[in-house]
């Protein structure tokens, strides 16, 4: 006879060789791991854009005139791009800034604290994407003139 209990939990699937196409859909990541994902994500958008934010500052301290030139960009654009496009990559430069910094200030209080568990990884990650996303919104407003 099988030797079968009837308060035995259901197993687990194991991934052993993870297929991208057929496995990866179903895969349910942990809001942790999403953050840690965002975080790399949102370091690579700051280096990447590095260029355009020195640019950015460059023309906006320079004189009244670059001032002048700075405000343009977003009013009319950058050459061939449009003030919307600029407003986007900025609007991404806002995000990656704030997502970046506020993962980073969860990565340095868990460091402080010594105290990681599961319950507590959860709450900090879904509090972090919470509050740069909240923070993006209120920028990205103000941003594109909503207030």
């Amino acid at each position: 006879m099988a030797n079968t209990l009837p308060d035995t939990p259901a197993r687990r699937p194991e991934f052993r060789n993870i297929h991208a196409l057929s496995d990866l859909p179903h895969y349910r990541l942990p809001a942790a791991g999403i953050v840690s994902i965002l975080h790399r994500i949102s370091g690579f958008i700051l280096f990447l854009l590095m260029p355009f934010v020195i640019w950015l500052f460059d023309t906006s301290v320079t004189s009244e005139i670059s001032y002048d030139t700075f405000r343009s960009a977003y009013l009319a654009g950058i050459g061939f791009l449009p003030a919307w496009f600029v407003k986007l990559v900025t609007l991404a430069l806002i995000w990656g800034y704030l997502h970046h910094f506020v993962a980073g200030v969860r990565h340095l209080w868990m460091d402080m604290t010594h105290s990681v568990s599961k319950e507590q990884g959860k709450t900090s990650a879904v509090a972090t994407l919470v509050i740069s996303l909240v923070l993006t919104v209120l920028l990205g407003a103000k941003l594109f003139g909503l207030f």
